[in-house]
């Protein structure tokens, strides 16, 4: 559309003419969006947002005396605010480029005022707090022409060739170089003691090497004897195998021998003599038996016998005393005394084969006693 103007996204269109300014400001700040510009009675100008950039190297005086030069590095924009924006176009708009120029004089002279209360040791090892002094003591003054800084870096320090700053650092220098030294000793011991190490381990594998193969050449040697016997060992073996096989078989026939033995000759041998000590005790106990049988058979018959002869014996007895020439001291007594002696001699012949006696021991009985004679 004809007088339509849209700035970009890191510009703000200042629109001028009209009585629309804002706080007294003599434009119009329009930033993300277009506007409607009229012609010829609206002019419209674009003042850039975005980051610029400004370089500073300055002689400057430590507290001590010292000049140093230093070097710094600021990046800065317009404020995004509507304030900075008015503020800035009213002093930048026809020559933008004034602002990186304006802004470098601005931190310069408070650089050179921060370092004149710092010494050296301070700036050199206290940079960051250098830089955020320095931003603090410009914040405000760049804030009236409507700039914002964003960083500050310390780029260098240099002393001008007085040494002071190589002097200074000389004693860490030292350090560091004798650390240095130091570390490097040790490394080169490490390495010595490596490489010594190395031999050793080199000179043990060889030791190693030399024991094993000097073990594994006994070894194929013991082998190697080992095969060479083989031969007649093994046949040793097979001998003594042989011989304890037969020793075995012999063993083996002697037992069968001997149950054979045990089994043809000295079984029936056992049995027939235990059948001949069987057959001798039965006759034994038969010719016993019957001679005990026929004992008691002439025992049975003779006192049999006796018993039956017993009266005919004392009847014998008394006739022999008929005719003996006795004489009777007392009589009819003396004659009876007599008659009881001769049955008391026949009881005891009698009790004497009973007990089984003999007819010896019976022709041993005691005669009669002799009666005195009878007065005639």
């Amino acid at each position: 559309m004809l007088g339509y103007r849209v700035p970009r996204p890191d510009q703000a269109m200042l629109i001028a003419g009209g009585r629309f300014g804002m706080n007294g400001a003599p434009f119009k700040v329009v930033t993300g969006h277009g506007a409607f510009v009229a012609p010829f009675f609206r002019k419209a100008n674009f003042l850039t947002l975005s980051m610029c950039e400004a370089e500073v190297s300055e002689q400057c005086v430590t507290r001590q005396g010292i000049t140093l030069n230093i070097r710094a590095v600021i990046a800065f924009k317009v404020g995004n605010d509507q304030e900075s924006i008015v503020n800035a176009g009213q002093r930048f708009l026809s020559d933008q480029n004034q602002m990186s120029t304006l802004t470098g004089r601005i931190f310069a002279g408070h650089l050179r005022s921060i370092i004149g209360s710092m010494t050296v040791e301070e700036i050199v090892t206290e940079r960051q707090k250098l830089a955020i002094e320095v931003l603090d003591g410009s914040k405000t003054e760049m804030a009236k022409i409507g700039l914002s800084v964003d960083s500050l870096q310390i780029q260098s320090i240099d002393d001008m060739n007085t040494g002071y700053i190589d002097a200074m650092a000389a004693p860490h220098t030292a350090a560091i170089q004798r650390q240095a030294q130091i570390a490097q000793a040790q490394a080169q011991q490490a390495s010595a003691e490596a490489q010594q190490q190395s031999q050793r381990a080199q000179a043990e594998y060889a030791r190693q090497t030399a024991v094993v193969q000097a073990q594994y050449k006994a070894e194929v040697d013991r082998a190697q004897a080992q095969a060479a016997q083989a031969g007649p060992l093994a046949q040793a073996q097979a001998q003594m195998e042989v011989l304890a096989a037969q020793a075995e078989l012999a063993k083996r026939q002697a037992d069968l021998r001997e149950r054979q033995l045990v089994s043809e000759v000295i079984k029936p041998a056992e049995a027939e003599a235990e059948k001949v000590q069987i057959l001798a005790r039965a006759d034994a106990e038969r010719v016993k038996l019957t001679a005990e049988a026929v004992a008691s058979h002439n025992k049975i018959a003779l006192d049999r016998m006796l018993i039956e002869q017993l009266p005919q014996i004392v009847k014998e007895a008394a006739i022999g005393l008929q005719g003996a020439n006795l004489n009777v001291l007392n009589g009819a007594d003396g004659l009876s005394e007599i008659a009881a002696s001769l049955v008391a001699q026949g009881m005891t012949i009698l009790d004497s084969v009973r007990k089984g006696r003999s007819s010896d021991e019976v022709a041993q009985l005691p005669a009669p006693p002799d009666q005195p004679a009878a007065d005639s």
